[in-house]
């Protein structure tokens, strides 16, 4: 290729998309490549929230917490669709933590970030208020309720990168960077086409390598890179139950090891339980939530939760590998959740790795990705803190404006149920429109799949959001993977590969407005 790129980026996960649209709206030219789907690492298995990590004060991480706590309320402004406020009740367990030093916890909580939407921490007595019902009967007498946030992490990334796009960028899904080299004072990346198997080979002046648990194995196609730094993999599993209980709060529990356990609303119907910690070593792609892990977290939300939770009603689990940097710590749940960068600038072109990191932080990590890259990229320093005030794509309306969004497509599409509407409102936002078009009825969106996936639906994430699978349709762009049969599934991903095989390209490389 010609041309020269300001900036290549290797990972589409949550670090690097966040770099892509960050530098690109500062007007450097980007290329990103990812080598499956946007989001199918690390950053579509987390605990979908977007915190400040309460227990992370333990281990004295104040400069990440406040950072994290700022942000949430950041990302719930410019993204009101995929991120909405949760409340958190966290029961007091006589013989764990002391209550005072809980309650000095959540002073801190409160008032080290900057919170002036969220409302405030209050105490709970569990044997009269309604969070207290769900709970094992006379052991849990007294609580907290606090705020954070929840997010749909993979639709995160994947607006991030829709917007990055639609600035300019270049995104390449399901192409792996085989090799990078220097030549000539620049980056030399050779990428390789997942479908195709075609390789070529793109020029830029620096590079980041956002590879997340594949970190390593990035530096290790290069020639002439001194990389000293270390990932440490830590796997966190979660599972999926049918809906725990009917009010809306979030739960966390204290265990006896130190740990802790979320049970969180999810989808309406179910509820989240997670995560575990432990050290992975093997393969990031093919990791999964063992027997032992699936039945310690039943176990230990079965300490506090009145029914207790048993393996067999697990109905769906995931796990994902977080690469975080390796600070010596002997556990992995005491390793440092903050971010790390490696700058090599060896040759004289700047290569940034990153280690670490977690959603909620993003947005920060990249505009401190560019604050070290500022002397090789030529707009840097323009429009520092842009990405703070500039709405992902279908996030441009007042933070509490979704339900008001969920009425008014059922106004204009009355063919539609509330429940059809909300899940619209809630994935696309002020986007839902581009969804339905000029739709009358039902029919006019095509073929039914399930669970009120259409055909349009499916066409637009081929077309706007890079979905190429059903597994990249039901479990990343949405979860109605949930909701769907095996056969329905099945029917999807042989709609679409036979739609791609009849010449309509899906969207594989984006630039441009949709």
């Amino acid at each position: 290729m010609d041309r020269i790129f300001d900036l290549a980026i290797i990972g589409g996960g949550i670090n690097g998309c966040g770099i892509a649209r960050d530098a690109v709206g500062r007007g450097n030219s980007v290329f990103l490549c990812e080598m499956n789907d946007l989001a199918s690492g690390t950053s579509s298995w987390s605990t979908k929230l977007v915190h400040g990590g309460l227990r992370y004060l333990e281990y004295y991480e104040f400069r990440l917490v406040r950072e994290a706590l700022i942000e949430r309320e950041i990302l719930w402004q410019i993204a009101p669709h995929i991120i909405r406020p949760l409340r958190f009740v966290l029961p007091h367990h006589a013989g764990l933590r002391p209550a005072w030093l809980l309650r000095l916890g959540l002073f801190l909580y409160d008032h080290i970030g900057g919170r002036h939407l969220l409302p405030p921490t209050r105490s709970v007595d569990l044997t009269r208020d309604e969070v207290g019902k769900p709970l094992i009967k006379n052991r849990y007498v007294k609580g907290f309720e606090y705020s954070d946030c929840f997010v749909d992490d993979a639709r995160l990334v994947v607006l991030t990168a829709r917007d990055a796009a639609d600035r300019g960028a270049e995104i390449c899904t399901r192409t792996r960077a085989v090799e990078i080299r220097q030549t000539d004072g620049l980056w030399n990346v050779t990428v390789e086409d997942g479908g195709s198997g075609a390789r070529r080979t793109v020029n830029a002046r620096a590079l980041v390598n956002a590879g997340g648990p594949w970190v390593e194995e990035v530096l290790t196609s290069g020639a002439g890179v001194n990389a000293r730094a270390k990932v440490r993999l830590v796997q966190g599993s979660h599972i999926v139950v049918k809906k725990l209980y009917d009010h809306d709060r979030a739960y966390i529990f204290q265990n006896a090891d130190g740990r802790i356990v979320f049970v969180i609303p999810y989808q309406n119907d179910f509820s989240l339980i997670g995560t575990t910690d432990r050290d992975y070593d093997g393969d990031p792609a093919k990791v999964k939530a063992t027997e032992e892990e699936i039945s310690y977290l039943c176990a230990s939300v079965s300490e506090y939760l009145a029914n207790r939770v048993k393996p067999e009603d697990v109905v769906w689990t995931y796990s994902g590998v977080r690469p975080l940097y390796d600070d010596g710590a002997s556990e992995a749940k005491a390793a440092t959740r903050d971010y790390v960068f490696e700058l090599d600038t060896a040759g004289g072109v700047p290569l940034l790795s990153i280690y670490g990191g977690k959603i909620t932080t993003y947005r920060r990590l990249a505009e401190e990705a560019l604050e070290r890259l500022s002397p090789y990229l030529r707009s840097a320093k323009a429009r520092e803190g842009w990405t703070g005030k500039s709405p992902l794509p279908g996030g441009d309306m007042d933070v509490s404006a979704v339900e008001a969004l969920t009425a008014e497509l059922v106004r204009d599409y009355p063919f539609l149920t509330e429940t059809h509407a909300s899940r619209l409102a809630h994935a696309y936002g002020t986007r839902a429109t581009k969804v339905l078009g000029s739709a009358k009825s039902i029919g006019d969106l095509g073929k039914s799949f399930g669970a009120t996936l259409t055909e349009s639906e499916v066409r637009y994430l081929m077309a706007h959001e890079w979905a190429l699978t059903a597994e990249d349709v039901v479990w990343r762009r949405s979860k109605l993977g949930l909701r769907m049969s095996a056969a329905e599934i099945s029917a999807l991903d042989e709609w679409i590969a036979a739609h791609r095989l009849s010449g309509e390209r899906p969207l594989r490389e984006a630039g441009g407005r949709p």
